[in-house]
């Protein structure tokens, strides 16, 4: 109990705070509830500051732009069709998928190799984990434009990024914020398979 106390006394009320909105932006966003969109927006806005302070400058550059895509995706979701309670949940396409693969192969090592030459240029701390940053950064890019668009892969790509963001958290001692992720993983899983549901619905039945 003792140690438990003095690692809760350890803990930053910013990052306490960002782990609760993170929680229940995703959490409702599982359910396919347009409300998490003021969640996430509160959410990314504190983790500007924090992942500033832990150094880990790609995730600090990504939540700056997911307040864009966060304020995007509230508009996307609102814009529902007359005769439908919420916009409709899609399945990814070519496409999608090949302008995915295209940002993260791009993405990754411009923004690592740019992480690495910037520091001592700007007189910044090096960038911990810069390629593995830069990578998560990618992929977190690519999920969220695909969840504004309601496309239900996107559920994937965040169970494989978050896996990899709870060790990165854990390594540089953000424990609730690995929590978060860890809880993450498990939301988004669950997120995939009501969405799943959403979309059979959606396929009438000849």
């Amino acid at each position: 109990m003792h140690a438990f106390l003095d690692w809760w006394h350890q803990q930053s009320w910013i990052e306490l705070i960002g782990v609760i909105t993170g929680l229940v932006c995703v959490a409702l966003a599982a359910i396919n509830n347009i409300w998490n969109w003021p969640f996430a927006i509160v959410n990314v806005a504190l983790y500007i500051y924090i992942f500033f302070n832990a150094r880990l400058y790609a995730d600090m550059g990504l939540q700056v732009y997911l307040l864009c895509i966060n304020t995007y995706g509230w508009y996307y979701w609102s814009r529902k069709p007359a005769d439908e309670t919420k916009v409709p949940v899609a399945q990814i396409n070519s496409k999608q998928l090949l302008w995915s693969a295209l940002t993260i192969l791009i993405v990754t090592p411009f923004l690592g190799f740019t992480l690495i030459k910037l520091a001592p240029v700007l007189h910044y701390q090096p960038a911990s984990y810069p390629y593995l940053d830069s990578f998560c950064t990618a992929c977190s890019i690519v999920a969220q434009i695909l969840m504004a668009r309601k496309v239900l892969q996107n559920w994937l790509l965040w169970v494989f990024v978050d896996v990899i963001y709870v060790g990165v958290y854990i390594a540089k001692n953000l424990h609730a914020t690995a929590f978060m992720y860890a809880v993450y993983v498990i939301i988004a899983l669950l997120g995939f398979i009501d969405w799943r549901k959403d979309y059979q619905k959606q396929i009438p039945i000849r």
